[in-house]
């Protein structure tokens, strides 16, 4: 299972953003839309159907033999997941007056988690399984973590984050809790 986080300044520009792969086991279901598709279609519909699913892994049969689908394509449908959920978090931040969002959004398999600081700086976490808890501690341990990089006096506010101090507390963060 992955995890992918996001995290944008007031602006909405990547500041920073991490992949994890954890070893805990969840149950994943199949993806509705590569469920669909036969298993011999050659067309580039159904690639990009089966690349948008999430599937990273997908396998398409031609006459030339098994060809991997979604390689180069999945961060870029992560990405593109995370810009779109940008809008369900403005106008939840506007409904509540919570930090933590908890699950915004769903495409597919991933789910969308957000963390908004006092200062409007967006935590997005993409994630497939159901961890509530563990998604908040991790956020709470990412925010400090956060807090710290931005009262470094080295550090220039709006900056990405190539701190390798803060890479390495949120992905020992990551592990503890994803």
């Amino acid at each position: 299972m992955s995890h992918h986080l996001f995290i944008l300044s007031p602006s909405d520009t990547p500041v920073y953003s991490l992949t994890h792969h954890s070893t805990k086991p969840v149950a994943t279901a199949p993806s509705p839309l590569a469920a669909n598709l036969p298993t011999w279609s050659t067309s580039a519909f159904a690639g990009t159907l089966t690349a948008l699913s999430g599937a990273s892994g997908a396998t398409q049969h031609t006459s030339s033999g098994p060809v991997r689908i979604g390689g180069g394509q999945d961060r870029h449908v992560i990405q593109m997941i995370a810009n779109a959920s940008l809008d369900v978090i403005e106008d939840i931040m506007r409904k509540e007056n919570a930090m933590y969002l908890r699950s915004v959004d769903k495409f597919n398999e991933w789910t969308v988690s957000a963390f908004v600081t006092p200062g409007n700086v967006k935590f997005i976490l993409l994630h497939e399984g159901k961890n509530d808890d563990g998604i908040r501690a991790f956020f709470m341990e990412v925010w400090e973590a956060f807090v710290k990089t931005q009262l470094n006096p080295f550090y220039s506010g709006q900056g990405v984050i190539r701190s390798s101090v803060f890479d390495g507390r949120v992905r020992t963060s990551a592990k503890k809790h994803l």
